[in-house]
């Protein structure tokens, strides 16, 4: 690692602290000049366990930079992932309080849940399909620590992959007989379009990025297990949320999902 132990700690602490308070700050990769992709995952894992002690859960994965326009913007020619813990996730329609947010934008997603343990140290694509139970419209709230979200890769990977929250769609469905390549996706902002897409939009097909998260995290050590959900990164374009917004997006084949934005949390703060 470029970056000492004590720098590598000191970074985390000002993520936490920038998540705390809601002051962001400067992007790391100015603050840390010779910070590379391992330090960012080491800071990743730190602000993640301080998060378990406190008595969080991991209960998934997320997958970014899915998009090939995104990387090449960011100058990588790869995915990234950080760890979805329990008080992240909400139910469809369930408002999500202002306070847990951090410069919010919303991507509609595809929810993979396990079925099975990925144990093997190179899981195979028929394996991973083999293991997935279900899947489920999804909504990603992205937020970043960093201000004006001001990224690059180093700074979204130690901001936990620029994790916010997520919302489940409620009804599960079989991957038998959809083409989620070809499944098209549009998100509404009240009923107002903000986004369109496809699945073809996310690595190609949306399991491509589940079968790299899988081989990547049985590399590391921590494979995949049953129980746990996968969000496949985006199959369109973000939207900006605001307290009091609610978006809506319809997956073909998996149905809707709604994400509602409480507006109470946000005044009470004000």
């Amino acid at each position: 690692m470029s970056l000492t132990p004590d720098i590598i700690a000191q970074a985390a602490k000002a993520l936490r602290d920038a998540a705390a308070s809601g002051r962001f700050i400067a992007p790391l990769r100015e603050q840390y000049p010779q910070i590379t992709a391992e330090d960012a995952y080491t800071i990743q894992a730190l602000n993640i366990q301080e998060r378990i002690q406190q008595g969080r859960r991991i209960v998934g994965r997320k997958i970014g930079l899915t998009s090939r326009a995104v990387q090449t913007q960011l100058g990588v020619d790869q995915p990234d992932f950080g760890a979805l813990l329990d008080d992240m996730e909400f139910g469809d329609s369930e408002p999500i309080p202002a306070a847990i947010l951090h410069q919010p934008k919303v991507e509609a997603e595809i929810a993979f849940v396990l079925g099975r343990d990925l144990r093997s140290e190179r899981p195979g694509y028929a394996e991973v399909i083999g293991a997935i139970d279900y899947a489920l419209p999804a909504i990603e709230v992205v937020g970043s620590r960093i201000a004006n979200w001001d990224i690059r890769f180093v700074d979204t990977v130690a901001d936990n992959a620029s994790a916010g929250a997520y919302v489940l769609g409620g009804t599960p469905y079989s991957l038998r007989g959809l083409d989620l390549r070809l499944a098209g996706m549009a998100m509404s902002r009240a009923g107002d379009l903000v986004s369109t897409g496809a699945g073809a939009a996310c690595l190609g097909h949306p399991l491509n990025a589940v079968v790299w998260l899988a081989r990547t995290m049985a590399q590391l050590g921590s494979p995949l297990r049953a129980g746990e959900v996968i969000l496949s990164g985006a199959l369109g374009p973000m939207a900006p949320a605001q307290p009091g917004d609610w978006f809506e997006a319809q997956i073909e084949g998996l149905g809707s999902v709604r994400a509602a934005f409480d507006i109470a949390t946000q005044e009470a703060q004000s």
